[in-house]
């Protein structure tokens, strides 16, 4: 084969998207079909109280291993490039000669939530999360390096460098010890607005900005693979690596919300809603988040901690565990009218982000008497998580956001319960998407771009059409307009009982 003909067949972009528990690369040609794909999972640890964390040579691994047997399907003389999506606000400490010294604290992880109401709660709280487009919570790089500098100083010492897992992935890979201005820009220390790191961040954290990975712009190219990158993925050692960007814009772009006014709405354990903008911005509350997809390219919204997990809970605690499908719940709760007999949810199982971002909430069930039963605890369930995504889209509107057209994805979006409660409780027309990707067809997309494979990501929007519209009815969509208000007026009104439920906790063991 000749060398013009080798180049001809370089049609393929691989996407790697590095997620929570396990990496996917998915292998999509220009026009956006899929020709390969391999997975592979890794634990997520919790070794303490709060903490979330991973090993980050397993995932180094997985990525190997992923990238190494769908190149051995398609050819390495298909592949045109690599691009990354991430998991957002990751935390790892590198030494002096740039190997870790503490495991991925990983965005669940909550060691820092004293830390995160500290800082929220001061005068400057408000004006940090809106310049840096990072709610002051937990889940940031921000909080966590705070906690790294009260709780162990000794660890703090020796970090020559803070990095997130995929800049340490590329530094690896590439050799190149970088952070697009996605990552970046929901780490808490970069300035949105001037796309630099922020001083009065800086300075909360301890660390100077030279101890941080360089910004680029997530459509960036490192031209050539390491020796060992090279050797563990097949590819040969000019193959490009575009940085890529968050697995949350990426989302988006992989669902085809790329231009304003069309917010993508996903259920899966957790939940959240992002809409694509022309520049930052962050609603004068401060509940909803505002990250990077490139530069002129941004994503405005928030995510929820509690989604499809809280109908798993409420199967296994409440509702006969695997002696029932959640398919046979979802069908008798939607024999129960809309309100579910004036019971409401508040899904905090796993304590709650937007969009009050605060960790200290807990779950409950308001209104509950003899009379309700299984079907309309499961029904609250639903609807508790749908009202929750309803107050983010109150937030995001609170912004300034003109939003014409919402698409959801999500496992739990397969049940026609969840699709009409969600219509209901937004007022609003959803588009469903079937067989879609998300955040690895994104990353592949950003990389065509980046690789100059297609004029703009706008094609996302082309190759990727709604496949049917669910419809609000006004009746239910009353019901949940009027319930809104009350279900946030809930959250303020438990809080100071949940604060000092929390302060209880330690003489409250839950185990037995």
């Amino acid at each position: 084969m000749t060398t013009r003909a080798r180049e001809a067949r370089r049609d393929a972009v691989i996407g790697v998207d590095m997620g929570t528990t396990a990496t996917k690369a998915v292998a999509y040609t220009v026009d956006g079909t899929q020709i390969a794909s391999a997975s592979q999972g890794y634990p997520l640890e919790e070794p303490h109280p709060g903490h979330a964390v991973q090993d980050p040579d397993l995932i180094l691994g997985a990525v190997y291993q992923c990238v190494r047997e769908v190149v051995a399907e398609i050819g390495a003389d298909r592949v045109a490039g690599l691009s990354f999506s991430s998991a957002m606000h990751s935390l790892l400490a590198l030494d002096a000669q740039l190997r870790p010294i503490t495991s991925v604290v990983t965005w669940a992880d909550t060691r820092a939530a004293a830390q995160a109401e500290r800082v929220r709660a001061s005068s400057g709280g408000l004006a940090l999360h809106r310049r840096t487009g990072t709610p002051i919570h937990p889940m940031s790089p921000l909080t966590k390096l705070i906690w790294f500098r009260e709780q162990e100083p000794r660890i703090r010492q020796d970090a020559a460098i803070w990095a997130g897992v995929k800049d340490w992935v590329l530094l690896r890979m590439c050799g190149a010890l970088v952070v697009d201005h996605s990552l970046a820009s929901c780490s808490g220390l970069m300035d949105i607005h001037r796309l630099a790191w922020d001083d009065e961040a800086l300075s909360l954290a301890g660390i100077r900005a030279e101890q941080l990975p360089e910004l680029v712009p997530t459509t960036t190219v490192l031209d050539s693979l390491t020796e060992e990158g090279a050797a563990a993925t097949g590819l040969p050692l000019s193959t490009p690596v575009v940085v890529g960007a968050g697995d949350g814009p990426l989302a988006n772009l992989g669902v085809g919300a790329v231009r304003p006014g069309v917010a993508a709405c996903s259920i899966g354990t957790s939940g959240a809603l992002r809409v694509a903008v022309d520049r930052p911005a962050v609603d004068p509350r401060g509940g909803v988040f505002c990250y990077a997809l490139t530069e002129s390219r941004w994503v405005i919204g928030g995510a929820i901690n509690n989604g499809g997990v809280t109908l798993d809970w409420v199967r296994s605690e409440i509702a006969g565990g695997h002696d029932i499908s959640a398919a046979e719940l979802l069908d008798a709760a939607s024999t129960v009218p809309a309100g579910s007999g004036g019971l409401l949810m508040l899904p905090y199982l796993l304590s709650e982000r937007a969009p009050h971002w605060s960790s200290i909430a807990r779950g409950s069930y308001i209104g509950l008497t003899r009379a309700h039963r299984t079907e309309h605890l499961v029904r609250a369930a639903v609807e508790g998580v749908a009202l929750q995504l309803a107050l983010v889209l109150q937030s995001m509107r609170a912004a300034d956001l003109e939003i014409d057209e919402i698409r959801a994805t999500g496992g739990v979006m397969r049940h026609p319960l969840w699709q009409q409660t969600l219509a209901d409780a937004f007022g609003s027309p959803i588009g469903l998407l079937e067989g879609q990707e998300g955040s690895s067809y994104g990353a592949a997309l950003l990389g065509m771009e980046a690789l100059g494979l297609v004029e703009s990501i706008d094609v996302a929007a082309q190759h990727l059409p709604v496949d049917r519209t669910v419809r609000p009815h006004p009746g239910d969509a009353a019901v949940y307009a009027a319930l809104l208000p009350l279900f946030d007026e809930l959250y303020e009104a438990l809080l100071p009982t949940h604060t000092r439920l929390r302060r209880l906790a330690p003489s409250l063991p839950i185990s037995f």
